[in-house]
């Protein structure tokens, strides 16, 4: 099991240095000019040339890059200085000569050009709202999924099972961002009277009287417009498989035996049927967090995407540099722990 992980660690790390290397080279045809964004047109030459200093753009094209993966490396030589290893939040395991060492630090993705605070900083403040985005999407789609595809399993070749399939298709064929715009003007405009919900709105507001209080029904709309499609595939996976368990001969036993039509879904069939279900839903939720970026510019709720996105509109390069690398990191983290979480339940998994 150990060596196992360590396969998957070592995967995980050549693939964020692939997506560090795309990142960088990609980000260097685009148009924009970073030292006129930082520096203003009114300032002098001088001016430009210590912004340019300070963020090696002076600097050949291979030695920006090696400064770029030395920053966003949780290992890099940097300055042995106390200032040094402070800036990147680190501690110095290793002296390299008299005046650097090597240093186990946060990575460091440098900073906005408009705001100038830290891109990483900037991404965990966005980031709590987008894991309850798609945690709260990743709930609604199971319950609603396993739920509708247990129903249309319990009477296949109905009209109900007819509907429910056909709607499933139809929900993994729209485009979360449309289907995120007719939701949010239905139910968060035109049908608003009725309904209770806002087109637009937070986890946590502000009340002048009351303080800081959580408002849940804001989560609700864009929260559905995230979760449709793995609720689509999760009715549809759901069907398939308790239509193939309830056909095995421990059903019909266990039915023989005089259980009841409940007992026997819910205490047999249903049990058993989950193991693709579970399968999906692991490896759906490092994908939910991705895709929220336009559910979450649509609703305008604060995370990831909405800053990302701004970012891209305000060419401010870091934080966009960032969001790639940090979406790039959860993509790995979560595919290495359900790995193990697999590995651990089907021995077979690591010896394959």
């Amino acid at each position: 099991m150990i060596s196992f992980i360590l396969t998957r660690l070592w995967q995980g790390a050549l693939v964020l240095v692939g997506v560090a290397l795309t990142v960088f080279f990609l980000f260097q045809v685009l148009p924009g000019d970073p030292v006129a964004l930082l520096a203003g047109q009114r300032s002098d030459a001088s001016t430009r040339a210590a912004i340019a200093a300070d963020l090696g753009l002076d600097q050949p094209l291979p030695a920006q890059l090696l400064g770029y993966l030395n920053d966003v490396s949780p290992l890099g030589v940097h300055p042995r200085d106390s200032a040094g290893v402070a800036k990147y939040g680190g501690v110095q395991l290793l002296p390299l000569g008299s005046e650097t060492g090597l240093v186990l630090k946060t990575p460091y993705l440098r900073r906005s050009f408009q705001s100038n605070k830290e891109v990483l900083s900037i991404l965990l403040d966005h980031f709590t709202g987008t894991l309850w985005l798609a945690v709260a999407a990743m709930l609604l789609a199971a319950v609603l999924g396993i739920t509708l595809g247990v129903v249309a399993a319990l009477r296949p070749h109905s009209w109900l099972d007819r509907l429910l399939v056909s709607t499933s298709v139809l929900g993994i064929s729209v485009p979360s961002f449309v289907a995120a715009i007719l939701i949010a003007m239905t139910f968060g405009f035109y049908w608003s009277r009725w309904t209770g919900l806002n087109l637009t709105g937070q986890l946590f507001e502000t009340d002048p009287f009351t303080g800081r209080h959580l408002v849940l029904k804001n989560l609700l709309l864009p929260a559905f417009a995230l979760g449709i499609r793995p609720l689509a595939v999760i009715v549809q996976l759901t069907r398939s498989s308790m239509l193939d368990v309830m056909s095995q001969d421990y059903i019909r036993t266990a039915r023989a035996k005089g259980l009841s039509g409940y007992r026997t879904v819910v205490g047999h069939a249903l049990k058993n049927a989950l193991n693709p279900v579970i399968t999906a839903v692991s490896g759906w939720l490092a994908s939910l967090m991705a895709g929220a970026f336009f559910i979450e510019y649509i609703f305008n709720w604060k995370g990831l995407g909405t800053v990302t996105l701004r970012a891209v509109e305000n060419l401010d390069f870091p934080v966009v540099m960032g969001a790639t690398i940090f979406i790039a990191a959860l993509f790995v983290v979560v595919n290495i722990v359900v790995d193990v979480f697999y590995a651990v339940l089907d021995p077979r998994v690591k010896l394959g």
